[in-house]
């Protein structure tokens, strides 16, 4: 498989499930998919802010269930308890829950939607992309060389009883004049079985040299 596929959406139905499930009319569609995108970014946003110093919140998913009269939303952390530092995890979920409130009320499709907000840890942290993701892109603003931030990540991951793992990085890397893109690959990864189990992200790591392109592909099973 090239890249022209996402592994996520290339295993729907197999491996993989939607992570926003809802149903509209197409002329509700697009305010449906862009309520969506104001919630996922409303919960990224918020839990950056609250680790403002370490830029590390452990956020591994957000799942999304709309009805005519109800929106779940379902927070999967890989710590929970850095919601702890300021104040109880019952109080950090109530602002939360304030914030997306704003954000719904202000859609007219969501105005008498009961909204609950649920929160669930991960049992193995790095087994998820995204929060390997996020611990490359803290160690790189932290100055630590990427290649050896990357080996890391992986030996994080093996440890969590991973098949196979690969990272791509790309954007200047090191401060250097020109980007390049480096891959470090460990295990099987095979993209182009759908039998294969593929979680996948993309993260943007903002860097005083620029934008630094993270993928991770992590290979846990095959059905």
């Amino acid at each position: 498989m090239g890249n022209k596929i996402n592994p996520l959406g290339f295993r729907l139905g197999f491996t993989q499930n939607h992570r926003s499930l809802w149903f509209a009319k197409q002329r509700d569609y697009s305010e449906d998919l862009r309520e969506d995108n104001k919630i996922y970014n409303c919960i990224e946003n918020y839990i950056r802010l609250i680790r403002s110093s370490s830029d590390y919140g452990g956020l591994a998913r957000i799942e999304i269930a709309k009805k005519r009269s109800l929106l779940h939303i379902q927070i999967y952390m890989g710590f929970p308890n850095l919601l702890t530092k300021r104040s109880s995890v019952r109080q950090e979920v109530k602002r939360l829950r304030n914030d997306i409130e704003y954000l719904v009320l202000q859609n007219r499709l969501s105005v008498d939607r009961k909204l609950f907000i649920f929160l669930q840890e991960v049992v193995n942290p790095y087994r998820e992309p995204n929060i390997l993701a996020e611990y490359i892109a803290l160690q790189i603003k932290n100055r630590v060389p990427f290649r050896k931030t990357i080996q890391k990540a992986i030996e994080l991951a093996k440890g969590a009883n991973v098949k196979g793992i690969r990272i791509k990085i790309a954007g200047r890397l090191d401060g250097r004049e020109r980007a390049r893109s480096e891959s470090i690959k460990q295990g099987r990864v095979p993209l182009q079985t759908i039998r294969a189990k593929i979680d996948y992200c993309y993260y943007a790591a903002r860097t005083i040299y620029g934008v630094l392109g993270i993928k991770i592909w992590i290979f846990e099973d095959e059905e």
